[in-house]
């Protein structure tokens, strides 16, 4: 384009007064391109006092929808101040855009007047009630689904999928070796070192053992473990089935008449309840290590004497409260995990969403459980 054509598609406004008359005359291109440069004049226009006024599109050139709807807008803003407005020169083609944009003309709602702050935090208060309330709701009728389908596979168990059962194992229970043992460890050396620090102030370091051995096997060998089953094997679950949602693969199954409960939640669960014992004892052996370890050259207790002691705090039903607790995290664990992956909608957005949500719900309810279950025992006195 040559420098004069440029000029000439350059746009420019132009407004004459005559008397009570005002017009304004459009010249140029009135495209996306150039109305930045006069929306802020038009926007502020004045009649001041004039009666009548024209939008003069004679000297116009292209227009485009945004440029269409600049002028007809104008064009409302100079009736809405009482002025009596004719187009004058207007071409067919920018005629029929702007009654096309006319007709389309929606207005924008005024902005809500903010709440008030205390009436928000009730209302957000209100809200989130409504949504656990539903959400428990959802969450016991799918417990309710569970349990009738488990009972099912287990009356029936050719109708188990003992591949993916298996598969299930592998990733959930052998696969969490490392890191369980690497935690419980860790754990049975810190227990160890500050109970050692503790004792020491009334001469009775040897009850250390008594307190790593009681607080790993009844509490913080199975807590432990369910939490970090919860983060690895629960969020993998919702991930898998919400990605399945995602893909539309859980609606295929159900076209060729397969149950998505049997295909992916039972080997899921089952798996889970059937791992958890075995890595609960496994986190129990590494806690006590760890603890020995420590006491070792903290306390200078020969691995011998530790056994000795241990033996005199503990008992097999000690270690029989932890392995009772896993079956019914793992349970929570898994149901859970597989209940916000089918709740996933058709986003990936909602996956992220659903697996944060299936992680914070287990831990809370494994937590909570696990207070309901040592208040029971210390009731019955096991």
């Amino acid at each position: 384009m040559s420098a004069a054509e440029e000029l000439l598609a350059a746009s420019s406004l132009e407004v004459a007064r005559d008397g009570d008359h005002l017009t304004l005359q459009f010249v140029g291109d009135w495209t996306t391109r150039e109305l930045a440069r006069h929306d802020a004049a038009l926007r502020g226009l004045d009649p001041a006092g004039a009666r009548t006024g024209a939008l003069d599109l004679s000297h116009c050139g292209a227009v485009d929808s945004a440029g269409a709807w600049i002028l007809d807008r104008t064009l409302g803003n100079l009736k809405d101040k009482g002025l009596e407005v004719t187009l004058v020169g207007v071409p067919p083609a920018v005629e029929r855009l702007m009654d096309t944009v006319a007709a389309r003309h929606i207005e924008c709602p005024p902005a809500p007047k903010a709440d008030n702050p205390l009436v928000a935090v009730a209302l957000r208060l209100g809200r989130e009630t409504v949504r656990i309330s539903r959400e428990a709701t959802d969450l016991l009728s799918f417990l309710g689904l569970t349990i009738i389908v488990l009972a099912r596979s287990l009356a029936m168990p050719w109708r188990i999928r003992f591949t993916a059962l298996i598969s299930q194992m592998e990733q959930t229970g052998l696969n969490a070796l490392p890191i369980v043992g690497l935690i419980s460890f860790l754990v049975g050396v810190v227990l160890a070192y500050q109970g050692a620090d503790q004792l020491a102030q009334f001469g009775a370091q040897i009850f250390t053992v008594n307190l790593v051995a009681v607080g790993i096997l009844r509490e913080m060998g199975i807590l432990l473990t369910a939490i970090i089953v919860a983060g690895r094997s629960g969020s993998a679950f919702t991930a898998q089935i919400g990605t399945m949602k995602v893909n539309e693969e859980i609606d295929a199954m159900r076209t060729l008449g397969l149950d998505p409960m049997e295909v992916l939640v039972m080997p899921r669960v089952i798996a889970l309840v059937l791992v958890l014992p075995l890595l609960t004892f496994y986190a129990d052996i590494m806690g006590l290590l760890g603890g020995a370890v420590m006491a070792t050259i903290v306390l200078d207790i020969s691995f011998f004497q530790f056994a000795r002691q241990l033996n005199d705090a503990v008992t097999v039903g000690t270690l029989a409260v932890g392995i009772v607790k896993a079956p019914f995290f793992a349970f929570i664990i898994g149901m859970v995990g597989c209940y916000e992956g089918l709740q996933v909608s058709r986003s990936a957005e909602s996956v992220g969403q659903q697996t944060t949500r299936a992680v914070v719900e287990s831990i809370f309810l494994v937590i909570v459980l696990d207070a309901l279950l040592s208040i029971f025992f210390s009731v019955i006195g096991f």
